[in-house]
C-alpha cells in the first residue's frame, strides 16, 4: 500500500514460523477498505503462552458499545498500517512507540523478559492512547502519519513472516483535540467621563423626544397657509413672499386630501425646467401646483417622499422620519371626526424641533460637551462654493449637481462673505422674471428681507452645547465652520445635528418607520 512503512520485524531464531491468524476487531473503515491483518504461525511454546494470555485478558476486558469512526479516525486509517503499541515480546530487541506517559514495563506470562515501551512525542501529539498500568498489554493505536519510524531493523531476515499487528477498537480511540483556542473576548474600553457625559445627554435628550408629541412642538398662537394644488405657480410664488414664507402645505381640494408640501426645491426645479426647454418658457406663467410633478418627471428629478406624522404621535417618530425621507419639514394631519376627512394641523420644521430641545432640555444639553472636531460633525470635504460675482443661474446648478441647499460665497482668499440659499431664489422669479437669474449672487442677496437671520458660523473647537445654546437664542438655519482667519472649513446643517442626536451609539434601525 502506498505510503506504509514496512512491519517491524522480529529478532530471533530464523527458523521460527509466522504465528497462526488472529481474529481481532478490524480498524475503521477508510476509503481503500478494510484493513485485515493476520498473525504469523506460532510454533515456540512461548509464543502459545503469550497467545493464550492476550485472549483470556481480551475476554476479561469490557467492551464499549460500538460507535461509528469519526472523520479524523477514518483521516488516520487510511494509508497506513497499524503497529502493535506496548506489546509484549519474547524477542529482544524489538521495540514500538506509543503515546502516553514515561516508559513502562509490563511482563505477560511465560516470557523472560519484560517487553520495552518507548514513549514518542509524535504519536502523543497526534491523539495516541496513553499507556495502561497493570498487567496485560497496554491499548494500541494505529499509527500516525506523522509519528516517528520504528527503532528497529528494516529488513525481514528470509523464511520470517509478518510481526503479528493488533489493531484496537475505533471506541477505543481518542478524538483528536483541536490546537486552536478560541479568541478571547476583548473587553470594551472603558468610557471617559467626557463620554459618560455625552451619552447620559443623549439618551436622556432621546427619552424626553418619545414621551413628547409633535403637537407640543407648536406655539400657543401660529398662523398657518396651506395652498390649493388648482394655483397657479406664479400666484403661489406671490403669497409666500407676502407673508414672509417660504414653504406652505398643499391641498387636493378634489380629493380632500393632504397632497405635499410646496418648498424652495420646487422652484428649483422650475428653474431647470426653464433652463431645460427655453421653448416652453411662455408656459410657465400657466402652470399649476399640480404641475410640479410633471415637472420633475420631465427634468429627471428625484423627488422627496412625501410624508406626515399624526399630532399625537411621539416627536421621536416625526423626527426619525424626517430623517429617513431627508424632509426638512414634516406636516402634522389629522382626521376629523365628524367628516372622516383629513385636515392639516400645522408643519414642523427641523429647526422648530431644535430648539425646543435646546429650551425644555438645557440639563442636558449642558451635557453634550465634546467639540465639533471629536464628534465629527458636519461636511467637510467636497465643499461646492461660489463668488459673488458669480450668476444665480450657475450657484442653482451646484445646488441640483450636489443635491445641496446652500452654496457657501467666498472671496479669493477663500474667506468666507455670506450663503447664497435656496430660498434666495423665490425673489428672483417671484415676478415671472426668469431674466434675474442671470444676474450676479450679490445682486440676490440684496433682495433679501430685513427679517433674514443671516449666516452663523463655528469652529471645530466648539462645543455641541454651545451650538444647542445657540440654537436656543438665535433662528439658526445652518453653521458655517471656519479658522481664524475666517476661511471655510466645513458646514454642519440642521440635519447633521438632528441626525447626531438620534443616531449616535445606536446600532440598529432597520426597524425605522
Amino acid at each position: 500500500m502506498e505510503g506504509n512503512q514496512e512491519p517491524e520485524p522480529a529478532r530471533g531464531d530464523p527458523e521460527t514460523k509466522a504465528p497462526a491468524d488472529i481474529n481481532l476487531p478490524s480498524e475503521p473503515q477508510g476509503t481503500q477498505g478494510q484493513l485485515e491483518v493476520t498473525e504469523a504461525q506460532i510454533e515456540d511454546p512461548t509464543k502459545e503462552n503469550v497467545k493464550s494470555w492476550i485472549e483470556a485478558q481480551s475476554e476479561t476486558q469490557p467492551q464499549p458499545p460500538t460507535e461509528p469512526p469519526t472523520v479524523e479516525q477514518v483521516d488516520d486509517a487510511v494509508g497506513e498500517l497499524p503497529r502493535v503499541e506496548n506489546t509484549p515480546s519474547t524477542v529482544p530487541g524489538v521495540t514500538g512507540t506509543t503515546a502516553g506517559k514515561a516508559s513502562t514495563t509490563s511482563s505477560a506470562p511465560g516470557t523472560d523478559a519484560p517487553g520495552q515501551v518507548q514513549e514518542s512525542a509524535a504519536e502523543a501529539s497526534f491523539g495516541g492512547v496513553g499507556a495502561v498500568s497493570g498487567p496485560g498489554p497496554a491499548l494500541i493505536t494505529p499509527r500516525g502519519r506523522a509519528a516517528s519510524t520504528s527503532t528497529g531493523p528494516s529488513t525481514t531476515a528470509a523464511g520470517h513472516g509478518h510481526v503479528p499487528q493488533f489493531v484496537a477498537p475505533s471506541s477505543y480511540l481518542r478524538r483528536r483535540t483541536s490546537i486552536r483556542s478560541p479568541m478571547a473576548p476583548t473587553e470594551p474600553k472603558p468610557l471617559s467621563p467626557l463620554d459618560r457625559d455625552q451619552l447620559q445627554g443623549l439618551n436622556a435628550i432621546r427619552d424626553f423626544l418619545k414621551v413628547r408629541t409633535s403637537y407640543d412642538v407648536l406655539p400657543l398662537s401660529f398662523r398657518l397657509i396651506v395652498l390649493d394644488t388648482d394655483l397657479r405657480i406664479k400666484k403661489a410664488i406671490s403669497i409666500l413672499t407676502q407673508n414672509s414664507i417660504v414653504s406652505a402645505p398643499l391641498w387636493n381640494s378634489k380629493t380632500s386630501r393632504f397632497a405635499g408640501i410646496l418648498t424652495s426645491t420646487d422652484f428649483i426645479n422650475v428653474i431647470q425646467y426653464y433652463c431645460q426647454f427655453p421653448d416652453e418658457f411662455s408656459k410657465l406663467d400657466q402652470f399649476r401646483l399640480s404641475s410640479l410633478r410633471d415637472i420633475e418627471k420631465a427634468i429627471g428629478a428625484i423627488p422627496i417622499e412625501t410624508v406626515s406624522v399624526h399630532p399625537s404621535k411621539p416627536l421621536y417618530e416625526a423626527c426619525r422620519r424626517m430623517l429617513k425621507t431627508r424632509a426638512r419639514r414634516i406636516p402634522l394631519v389629522d382626521v376629523d371626526s365628524e367628516t372622516n376627512k383629513e385636515m392639516v394641523v400645522s408643519v414642523i420644521t427641523q429647526y422648530r424641533i431644535l430648539k425646543f430641545i435646546a429650551v425644555n432640555n438645557e440639563h442636558n444639553t449642558v451635557l453634550l460637551k465634546k467639540t465639533v472636531r471629536d464628534i465629527g460633525l458636519g461636511t467637510y470635504s467636497g465643499i461646492a462654493t461660489a463668488s459673488m460675482g458669480s450668476s444665480v443661474l450657475e450657484v442653482v446648478h451646484l445646488m441640483v449637481k450636489h443635491n445641496i441647499s446652500c452654496v457657501p460665497i467666498i472671496d479669493s482668499h477663500g474667506r468666507v462673505l455670506n450663503v447664497f440659499e435656496a430660498v434666495d431664489v423665490i425673489p428672483c422669479i417671484k415676478n415671472g422674471a426668469y431674466d434675474d437669474l442671470d444676474g450676479s449672487v450679490g445682486e440676490a442677496l440684496c433682495k433679501r428681507s430685513d427679517e433674514s437671520p443671516g449666516i452663523y458660523t463655528c469652529s471645530e473647537g466648539d462645543r455641541l452645547d454651545s451650538i444647542f445654546d445657540t440654537v436656543r437664542k438665535s433662528r439658526v438655519h445652518r453653521l458655517i465652520v471656519v479658522d481664524d482667519d475666517n476661511k471655510l472649513k466645513g458646514i454642519i446643517s440642521l440635519s447633521d445635528i438632528l441626525k447626531y442626536v438620534l443616531l449616535y451609539g445606536v446600532e440598529d434601525t432597520s426597524n425605522w418607520a
